[in-house]
């Protein structure tokens, strides 16, 4: 029974590792979601996003909001099409979960002034992949995969290792 439950209790946390090798970014770091940011230059600074990964938008209510729309409408600043629109509270939190280009405005006007964002979503890659130099300062506390993966590993190891004493 004791070692069924040991057993039980490695598989969770290393699922629990494996799941939060996740990024969340938080767009415009600590300006935010605002006029004024060059978002080109923020996305250059984070690449490469992975899927699984969060882009979190903090922005002013009903001066600013968070619209998703294909590459046409991302080109012209246009809103009226939106693929979503998220405009209610302080903050939109977006998960990448697919690969490909994601396309984010402003429609409160600021897109022309530069308030858009536009996203490549790459496959995630193998733990055993070696870690980019990419800089995480806006990422929150997740562990690359790599490190995620190793913790697994460990406590599988530890595991077997008491299954024995056991």
């Amino acid at each position: 029974m004791g070692k069924a439950l040991l057993l039980v209790l490695v598989c969770v946390s290393y699922h629990m590792s494996c799941a939060s090798a996740f990024n969340r970014f938080s767009v415009g770091d600590e300006k935010g979601w605002i006029p004024g940011v060059n978002y080109t230059i923020w996305e250059k600074k984070h690449r490469p996003f992975h899927v699984g990964d969060w882009l979190v938008f903090y922005y002013q209510p009903r001066t600013a909001d968070v619209v998703r729309v294909d590459e046409d409408a991302y080109d012209k600043c246009d809103a009226s099409n939106p693929i979503s629109n998220y405009s209610k509270g302080r903050s939109y939190a977006f998960e990448l979960n697919h690969t490909g280009r994601y396309y984010f405005i402003c429609s409160y006007g600021y897109c022309y002034e530069g308030m858009k964002l536009s996203i490549l979503v790459e496959p995630l890659t193998s733990p055993s992949a070696p870690l980019s130099a990419k800089k995480k300062s806006s990422a929150s506390a997740a562990p690359p995969a790599a490190l995620a993966s190793t913790a697994a590993l460990a406590a599988t190891l530890l595991a077997a290792a008491l299954l024995r004493v056991l």
